[in-house]
């Protein structure tokens, strides 16, 4: 495999003719693209260090990322005849490895060889260019013969070509392959089943017997690593499989890991973490040297009901970013998040009351070991029956255990306001203060909304949730006089309580302090989170909507002053927007109860994320 680096200068100008040739023929579709994989390598430095070597000898060489997340060093791209040409060339010579092989390109992905440039567009050299080539064999140079003394001085240097080796096979025929494959011991063929369970391709029983599962398994890692699918793996393959899985384990530090107290028996890369310290229902692992790479162990006794409360109560977290797929069932969920910082996987599972799983969380410069971890973690996650972390296992207060959110920070948004619903598809009335330099709007904590409608000489803003939805009640309009007793609904300590509150008070002006108009004046408390919430009188009507108390600068106002936006610019925004207003038609109040549980379905709270 080394010995091609002392042909370097033959190589390079055979190369060089040969390249010459190819740029002048009229090149194939991109579809007969072939190209001859030499190496692959665990990491991008060690893969950048290969191509750069073999670079020095050949100049089409090519580097890519595989779906295993190894990186491919190849030769080319050739029409699929000239590739078999040069392989079997190449081999001969002793230049390239033998167990290189031609690669059809599918399993490709991001370059990173050569720097700078796309080897999927270069020219594709045909059979004629490849034919060119020389045969490079090694050379010796024999002694300086000894002038004449009456002569010009001369040197005479004899090259001696040694014969070329017997080109050697190719590979494996499937024949060949099933008779290597048949003197596997029993545990050899179980070592092979748990080799394809670590990278992901096999999930039944380690039994060692090769059944329709097993022959899927090798036939998906042979797609996934260039090869052709024929279910039976050649001794190549399946040493090349056990190469990657031993350099996996020494770079991550593969252990297997019976965590006792959690109940949970699993592969954590020790390399890149170490465990810091409990915390019911959490078991925290910290990266190791910068790793960037942290794991959080997750084990409770619970049922469906907390299940669905950790589900949700994950996604509050800064490690679960808001982008990514979510999946839920009655018997688990997986969390798959990232953001430009930050990437996360969460895995639990409920069995036989108790809920076990873990978290995963890397920072993009580890996605290449994280998902390597991800892999072995994965395959080998087992949970040892009737045992879970005992939530007195540390002093914990009560919200910490309540929330199950120690060690970790809730995820915040910018700032949260209120609102309320004025369509029956769940469009929602609110502050134009809530929504400026907002990366994501989002109604009651997880429902996406955007921005349809704004009135900015108001301060209203329409927002219309993503997905459709069905409110108990919608704001009905009227009118209000000085002096109406009123409530005010809202979400007074922004995302800090799960509902809003209702505060009381009365109209006390229909007019700005200026004699403003459209605006009106209350006798009422309120706080930066009422903004945008409605304001309704004794018979449920909306008479307006809470705008931010503003005063003349050098002044403050009392704290029972707060002003609304009345039905005025409200209906003129609902109509242009194509919601007809409703008109409250109640002649006499609502019974107390009835008023609040109205005024409080309402009402929704409005979040601005970065």
């Amino acid at each position: 495999m080394r010995q091609f680096m002392t042909l370097i200068s033959l190589v390079l100008w055979s190369l060089s003719a040969s390249i010459l040739s190819a740029q002048t023929a009229p090149q194939p579709a991109a579809e007969d693209r072939a190209w001859i994989q030499i190496e692959a390598q665990p990491n991008l430095n060690l893969a950048q260090e290969r191509a750069s070597a073999y670079a020095s000898a050949f100049s089409d060489v090519a580097g890519f990322q595989l779906p295993s997340g190894w990186y491919a060093v190849a030769l080319g791209p050739y029409t699929p005849e000239a590739a078999l040409t040069r392989l079997t060339q190449l081999r001969r010579d002793n230049l390239i490895p033998n167990d290189s092989f031609i690669a059809n390109g599918e399993q490709f992905r991001g370059t990173f060889w050569p720097v700078g440039a796309d080897p999927l567009t270069a020219p594709v050299r045909g059979e004629a260019a490849v034919a060119t080539d020389p045969t490079v064999a090694p050379v010796t140079t024999a002694p300086i013969a000894d002038a004449a003394p009456d002569a010009a001085p001369t040197k005479t240097v004899e090259i001696i070509v040694e014969p070329a080796p017997e080109p050697e096979p190719l590979g494996e025929t499937l024949a060949e392959a099933q008779r290597s494959e048949q003197a596997l011991t029993q545990d050899e063929r179980k070592d092979l089943q748990t080799a394809l369970q670590y990278f992901g391709f096999y999930t039944s029983t380690i039994d060692g017997a090769f059944g329709r599962g097993t022959r899927a398994s090798m036939a998906a890692w042979q797609t996934a690593n260039g090869f052709e699918a024929t279910g039976v793996m050649t001794t190549q393959q399946r040493q090349q499989m056990f190469d990657r899985r031993t350099a996996d384990i020494a770079e991550l530090g593969l252990t297997p890991v019976v965590e006792q107290e959690a109940g949970i028996e699993i592969n954590l890369p020790l390399a890149l973490v170490t465990f810091d310290r409990y915390e019911p229902p959490f078991v925290h692992f910290v990266e190791k040297d910068n790793s960037g790479v942290r794991i959080v162990l997750i084990s409770e006794p619970g049922d469906r009901a907390v299940l669905r409360g950790l589900y949700d109560i994950l996604q509050t977290l800064e490690v679960v970013p808001a982008v990514g797929e979510r999946s839920i069932t009655d018997s688990g969920f997986t969390i798959n998040a990232s953001s430009d910082a930050l990437a996360s996987h969460s895995f639990v599972e409920l069995s036989g009351g108790l809920i076990k799983g873990y978290m995963l969380i890397w920072t993009p410069a580890a996605a290449d070991k994280a998902a390597r971890a991800q892999a072995a973690m994965q395959s080998s996650f087992k949970t040892i029956r009737g045992r879970a972390l005992d939530p007195g296992l540390v002093s914990l207060d009560d919200a910490q255990r309540r929330n199950l959110l120690a060690g970790m920070e809730v995820r915040k948004p910018k700032l949260s306001r209120s609102g309320f619903f004025v369509s029956p598809a769940g469009a929602v009335l609110t502050t134009a203060e809530v929504v400026q330099s907002c990366g994501r709007i989002t109604l009651d904590r997880d429902i996406e909304a955007t921005v349809t409608a704004q009135d900015d000489t108001a301060g209203l803003v329409l927002l219309m949730p993503t997905k459709p939805l069905a409110p108990r009640f919608v704001a009905e309009f009227g009118s209000g006089s000085i002096g109406t007793e009123i409530a005010l609904a809202g979400y007074s300590y922004e995302d800090a309580l799960p509902a809003p509150t209702l505060t009381f008070g009365a109209l006390a002006d229909t007019k700005g302090l200026d004699g403003e108009t459209g605006i009106a004046r209350l006798s009422l408390a309120s706080l930066p989170g009422d903004a945008g919430g409605p304001v309704v009188d004794a018979k449920g009507a909306v008479i307006g909507m809470l705008i931010p108390a503003t005063a003349p600068q050098g002044r403050v106002l009392p704290a029972e002053v707060s002003f609304l936006a009345d039905t005025t610019a409200i209906t003129a925004l609902l109509t242009t927007s194509g919601i007809p207003p409703k008109t409250a038609p109640r002649a006499a109040p609502l019974p107390p109860g009835d008023l609040t549980d109205l005024a409080m379905s309402l009402t929704v709270l409005v979040s601005c994320w970065e």
